[in-house]
């Protein structure tokens, strides 16, 4: 057997044991729920303790789920070899929030519901998860915002369409060379780089993007800048934006939700709420994902959905370090096995919540069944779509990855050397607004 996956295997079964010494199985509750089982409105209460109150919300606006059965989520084979030869040197610093002696793979393995840090180890596992651990290019995806409602007639308020979504990581490369670390590193301290540019319509928003740097020093905060059409300018951004949904440009998204989670670690303080068996869309099979036409386009569904074991790991602001103008906490569920995560409840400053964030994956060995180019040795994991909703005006933002009108079956390129450290200068994103799709205008 795999050992890191037998590692997780075996950490499963030992969360599963200490859960049911201390009485807290679920074993009635997933037992509601069946493969075959098709999840409507009108049988929502059957899954509303095995999806998070946000998302169960979302069912009750419309959304449905194809109940599937439960398969296993193997990592790509370099990821595994790195786990097997670096996590054993990896530890949590001193004041166990940042990670000492990294170097690739799966930081820490073994999850112990036990363990006062099992928060801040699952949320490390988390950065350095195995969907893409090298670089990243997400190509021609949309964004639609509609208000959701049961049997609600599509009407999009706004669709914007982006050219790139692209990410490129100087530590824990396991794939593209160089591995498993950029010789950049030592002089920038940067652990990635990411874009979302530029926006190709609607015309009034064309050429907007945004770059963020995310730094391994833990008292360095992420450095991001926007580019403005209007005024055809660079603008630097606050710190203080990365919960705004006005830092990304448009919609119900903000730089700290990105795929789900992204905030930087040592700004937090976590608890481990537990583990649980609760409903995840991991492995849908198809992509592009459909326009859910049964909630007003609030999401996408008829899907697959599975039985999954989720960490539950509470989040909140620290005091000191960055204050949330939104959210006094979210809830972060990630998936035991793919490291992802997969919700997100965020809940305001009185305590209600707020937004939910859910998401759509593939488990294949291409983005899209008719991808001829990025085409893998294995299996790995596609965001396929995803969407974030105001639970308390119903405002949805629901993205496309890809878009279901992109001129191209190749849209995620993960771990392919698409991307260079080029890319990530706000010159290059500068140039990207003022030419085209990319930096070369493909």
């Amino acid at each position: 057997m795999n050992r890191a996956i037998g590692w997780g295997a075996w950490c499963s079964g030992v969360l599963t044991a200490l859960m049911l010494v201390v009485g807290i199985s679920d074993a009635p509750v997933s037992a509601q729920v069946k493969p075959g089982d098709l999840i409507t409105p009108d049988n929502a209460s059957k899954v509303q303790d095995l999806v998070p109150p946000g998302t169960y919300m979302r069912v009750l606006h419309g959304m449905s789920i194809k109940v599937e059965p439960t398969e296993r989520i193997d990592w790509p084979q370099p990821y595994t070899e790195a786990t097997e030869k670096y996590s054993s040197q990896t530890r949590l610093t001193p004041d166990h929030r940042s990670l000492d002696g990294y170097v690739a793979g799966q930081p820490f393995p073994i999850i112990d519901a036990n363990d006062p840090l099992a928060a801040q180890k699952v949320i490390w596992n988390e950065v350095f998860r195995p969907i893409s651990t090298d670089d990243y290019d997400l190509r021609w995806f949309d964004c639609d915002s509609v208000y959701w409602g049961r049997n609600k007639p599509y009407f999009s308020i706004t669709d914007i369409e982006v050219g790139h979504y692209a990410g490129y990581n100087e530590v824990g490369r396991t794939e593209v060379q160089p591995i498993p670390t950029d010789p950049d590193f030592k002089t920038t301290g940067r652990f990635y780089e990411a874009l979302l540019y530029p926006v190709l319509a609607p015309a009034q928003g064309r050429g907007t993007g945004i770059l963020k740097f995310r730094y391994a020093d833990p008292r360095h905060d992420d450095d991001s800048w926007s580019w403005t059409p209007g005024t055809r300018r660079l603008r630097r951004l606050s710190y203080t934006l990365s919960d705004d949904s006005g830092a990304g440009g448009a919609q119900s998204y903000d730089p700290n939700h990105y795929e789900g989670w992204s905030g930087k670690p040592e700004d937090y303080d976590f608890k481990f709420l537990g583990e649980k068996t609760m409903l995840a869309a991991i492995d849908i099979h198809r992509s592009p994902d459909p326009r859910c036409p049964t909630d007003g386009g609030a999401s996408h569904c008829p899907d697959a959905w599975q039985l999954r074991r989720l960490y539950m790991i509470e989040a909140k602001a620290r005091p000191g370090r960055y204050a949330s103008a939104l959210y006094s906490r979210e809830i972060i569920y990630i998936d035991s096995e793919a490291d992802f995560p997969m919700f997100v409840d965020m809940y305001d400053n009185r305590g209600q919540l707020y937004y939910n964030y859910t998401t759509w994956m593939n488990y294949a060995d291409r983005a899209r069944p008719d991808s001829r180019i990025a085409i893998y040795p294995f299996k790995r994991e596609f965001q396929v779509g995803s969407s974030t909703v105001d639970v308390q005006s119903g405002l949805s933002s629901v993205c496309y990855h890809p878009s279901m009108n992109a001129p191209s079956p190749e849209g995620w390129f993960i771990n392919m050397g698409a991307v260079d450290r080029e890319w990530f200068t706000p010159e290059a994103m500068a140039r990207a607004a003022e030419g085209g799709h990319g930096i070369s205008g493909d």
